[in-house]
């Protein structure tokens, strides 16, 4: 072991002593991985703000007319085909994750006849899209798995949180 990564393993050592501050778990490896109490507290909350907002987008849709489902896919680019998203497990809680595809939310509307309008939903609180995210939707309206794919982003009006639908197209696919 060299002195660098000595330094930092007496380091992570020195966090997983210090239990007023950080929360340590260790690896397969053995190695401590050590956590900061407020950022864990950071990320539980950040996590809340989501899913209620998704919540909000999910029944804001359901108001204009569409049937909305979770998405269960995801794109494989390496692979450039469709995939079925992964499951997360929580062995803590017991519990299995399901709808962790991308996009959140998959929403029909009938135009006429048998004709239906098939769009993507992402939910995001600040409406920015990761690069892997932008491949992954020009990927979707390449391949024409969505007519349109929208971005649904909080917009506060007074004390009052209301939901801004952007489509990805115009923003950026000029």
């Amino acid at each position: 072991m060299n002195k660098e990564d000595e330094k930092k393993f007496m380091e992570k050592i020195k966090r997983a002593g210090d239990s007023e501050n950080y929360e340590t778990s260790w690896d397969e490896k053995g190695l401590p991985t050590s956590k900061k109490k407020t950022e864990i507290k950071k990320g539980k909350i950040s996590k809340s703000r989501g899913a209620r907002f998704e919540l909000k987008v999910r029944r804001n849709l359901e108001e204009k007319g569409r049937y909305v489902d979770k998405w269960n896919n995801n794109v494989d680019l390496e692979e450039n085909k469709l995939i079925i998203a992964k499951k997360k497990y929580n062995p803590f809680k017991k519990a299995m994750t399901l709808g962790t595809g991308f996009p959140d939310f998959i929403a029909f509307k009938k135009i006429y006849g048998g004709t239906y309008s098939i769009i993507g939903v992402e939910s995001k609180i600040n409406g920015t899209l990761s690069k892997i995210e932008k491949e992954k939707c020009k990927w979707y309206l390449e391949n024409e798995v969505f007519s349109e794919i929208w971005i649904a982003k909080q917009k506060k009006v007074g004390r009052k949180i209301e939901v801004e639908y952007v489509d990805f197209r115009e923003k950026y696919m000029k």
